[in-house]
């Protein structure tokens, strides 16, 4: 399996996420994609250097583009990335490996995932539900820090979308399935989000829910109202009290 981990001036995260991969009971090859961070990420990353496929800390095109790069460099048949802030839980990745190979039809699988707010022990589900096209078009219902895609299924939707920044996981959901159908949903939890001010989701929020109300528009054909009334909550209120 090909693990990529992108990552930002995140080092404080960093060993967390790292040594989550490294404790799942399957071979992983695992890429770090570094933006040139000037944390110490660098120091972390030498700690596991032993233990990474490759990594690499030199300025670069974005999030999106990171995760193409690393994926690329590896050969696994199953590939999935993880931000340097989450991490999975034990045994969350061998489940989604077994779910794959049990559903030889599935583009890829999903599974569960928890929200934790950093510095407190508060833990709540991100919203996941089984597939379907029409609750899709009316929020991502796939958690990306939980998710497996088969190698030859990214490579033939071209990876990650390079012009989004925000909602490069949702836009990659939909054209997955356009194109070879529906993912097996897993329900059982495989991994954490993890939920501090720094995140682009809270830092960003009116270009997070621009790019998301496109994808919406441009791979489901029309925006349900859904996105409309829930916009001054999702991107106003939610930007003062982002917990």
């Amino acid at each position: 399996m090909t693990v990529v981990v992108p990552s930002f001036n995140q080092g404080r995260f960093l060993h967390d996420a790292l040594g989550s991969i490294f404790q799942q009971d399957i071979p992983v090859e695992v890429f770090v994609l570094d933006g040139g961070s000037t944390d110490n990420t660098q120091e972390v990353i030498q700690r596991w250097e032993h233990r990474l496929a490759g990594w690499r800390s030199h300025r670069d095109d974005g999030q999106a583009a990171a995760i193409n790069e690393g994926i690329a460099k590896g050969s696994a048949p199953y590939v999935c990335w993880l931000n340097s802030d989450d991490w999975f839980l034990p045994g969350g990745l061998p489940r989604l490996v077994r779910d794959l190979e049990s559903h030889p039809q599935a583009p890829m699988v999903y599974g569960r995932a928890l929200n934790v707010v950093d510095g407190s022990e508060r833990r709540y589900p991100v919203w996941v539900e089984p597939f379907s096209k029409r609750r899709m078009a009316l929020r991502c219902i796939i958690s990306q820090p939980a998710t497996l895609i088969r190698r030859s299924v990214w490579n033939a939707v071209g990876g990650a979308n390079g012009k989004l920044h925000m909602a490069m996981d949702y836009d990659l959901w939909w054209r997955i399935y356009k194109q070879f159908g529906t993912p097996w949903f897993s329900d059982e939890f495989i991994a954490v989000n993890r939920v501090h001010a720094e995140t682009k989701t809270n830092t960003q929020r009116a270009r997070h829910y621009r790019e998301a109300i496109d994808v919406v528009r441009r791979h489901y054909g029309s925006v349900p109202l859904k996105w409309w009334l829930a916009q001054p909550y999702a991107v106003w209120f939610k930007s003062i009290r982002p917990y």
